[in-house]
């Protein structure tokens, strides 16, 4: 009984928490291998994601009628640099300013590796630092999960903007 009640409160709270800001997902604009196309996800499985293993592409799951938690920013904070998953309260965060650099989920600090930013080639780039931007890796997907047709999913990286192909870098903001 304790524990239904308690998992009825946070349910509540988390519910108010996720639709108290509007929702976007960020969706590369090529869809590569995944004709739903692929967005910035956290890994694991909707509210279950693991906020500890921080950050990859994964199929979007907007064709199912809905931005899923995993997979949504608040599309007013995006406008202030600031990558905030309101399910979780965290923000994405580089590694370091390198490339390779891994994106990963932390507490909101307004460090410089939280502050991205959507460039007017809709490319994800820390501010201040023009020579990184987020990218999709260019391996071939692996397969997740769930789906149908089955969920792909891929890395995500800071790589040189300069150097990789822009098919793996422009972005879009989808709501």
């Amino acid at each position: 009984m304790t524990r239904t009640l308690i998992t009825a409160i946070f349910m509540a709270l988390f519910s108010q928490t996720v639709w108290s800001a509007e929702l976007a997902e960020i969706q590369l604009k090529e869809t590569l291998d995944e004709m739903r196309g692929f967005c910035i996800d956290i890994r694991g499985h909707k509210q279950r994601a693991m906020v500890k293993k921080g950050l990859q592409a994964h199929s979007c799951y907007s064709y199912q009628g809905q931005i899923a938690v995993d997979q949504a920013f608040d599309k007013n904070l995006l406008k202030q640099n600031s990558f905030f998953m309101p399910a979780f309260d965290v923000c994405m965060e580089a590694k370091g300013r390198f490339k390779g650099a891994s994106l990963i989920l932390s507490e909101c600090k307004d460090k410089d590796v939280q502050k991205f930013e959507l460039t007017r080639n809709n490319q994800i780039k820390l501010v201040g630092d023009s020579n990184f931007c987020v990218a999709i890796g260019e391996e071939k997907s692996k397969k997740g999960g769930g789906g149908t047709p089955t969920h792909l999913m891929r890395a995500i990286t800071l790589q040189d903007c300069s150097t990789t192909k822009s098919r793996y870098t422009t972005w879009k903001i989808n709501n």
